[in-house]
């Protein structure tokens, strides 16, 4: 069966730019990934379609080509695609390394948790005195903690799953005697989640969650006051283990005018 062009399997055009390809695969992966449509195959393969696309295009060189020639002349220059699943995971570490900006790594950390609230998150804009008096659309860039697309924020690789701790038997706590008393403390191997990761997953390193750039636009209020915090309500950081996002804390500076002051809501 021909392959499907790999920009409208991402849902760009040709001349979309780097971040437009990054964000529309980034979709298509949270939406077909196997462990959010298991004993699914057709939303397996769309997976793999879509992991396939985005390995090409993001990649100067092979985008290059696919324009010029399409899947002949990349099959005719050695590129063979992903052949099975399987083989989709093993090129995940080029693929996020440039989709996140980080790379591959080990690490452990417990695999069952409580939900958690995301960090709440706070910003310094600096703005000019026209500005604090009429208002103004501001766009923040900045960077926070986004669930990892690889492992859906579970810290395992894909296809395992966390084990029993041993120290504690699951239980998160471990009881310790003190003469006549029990103390129970929490549990040093797993720090009290009770499941221990040995295959953590490799693009998060077992955190369960990547720093990502962000780019939000915020309305300064007309007469904003210099110190003044704006709340942008779920824009921190996402919450783990299906715990809310934090919040986001823009705090206003006034830059000072060479002319005029502002008095309350006067200007002199």
């Amino acid at each position: 069966m021909a392959k499907r062009d790999y920009y409208e399997v991402l849902g760009v055009s040709k001349t979309s730019s780097e971040d437009e390809i990054k964000k529309s695969y980034r979709k298509l992966a949270l939406q077909y990934h196997p462990d959010r449509n298991p004993d699914d195959p057709a939303a397996e393969e769309k997976f793999k379609e879509a992991s396939e696309a985005y390995d090409v295009l993001h990649d100067p060189e092979k985008r290059s080509l696919y324009d010029r020639y399409g899947h002949e002349g990349l099959h005719n220059a050695g590129f063979q695609g992903f052949q099975g699943f399987d083989d989709v995971f093993s090129n995940f570490g080029n693929i996020f390394e440039d989709l996140f900006g980080f790379g591959a790594g080990g690490g452990r950390r417990g695999g069952r948790t409580s939900a958690r609230s995301g960090t709440d998150l706070r910003y310094n804009l600096q703005v000019s005195f026209e500005d604090a008096v009429f208002g103004a659309e501001k766009i923040l860039e900045f960077d926070k903690m986004e669930t990892c697309v690889h492992c859906l924020g579970k810290r395992t690789a894909p296809g395992t799953q966390p084990v029993t701790c041993r120290t504690c038997g699951g239980v998160g706590q471990v009881e310790r005697r003190q003469g006549f008393f029990a103390v129970r403390t929490t549990c040093p191997q797993c720090r009290g989640e009770g499941s221990t990761i040995t295959d953590p997953c490799p693009q998060c390193r077992g955190r369960g969650q990547v720093s990502a750039p962000k780019k939000l636009a915020v309305k300064v209020p007309a007469g904003v006051d210099d110190g003044a915090r704006l709340r942008l309500v779920g824009e921190g950081e996402e919450g783990s283990n299906g715990g809310p996002p934090g919040d986001l804390y823009v705090v206003i500076s006034v830059d000072a005018h060479e002319l005029f002051e502002r008095h309350g809501n006067d200007v002199h």
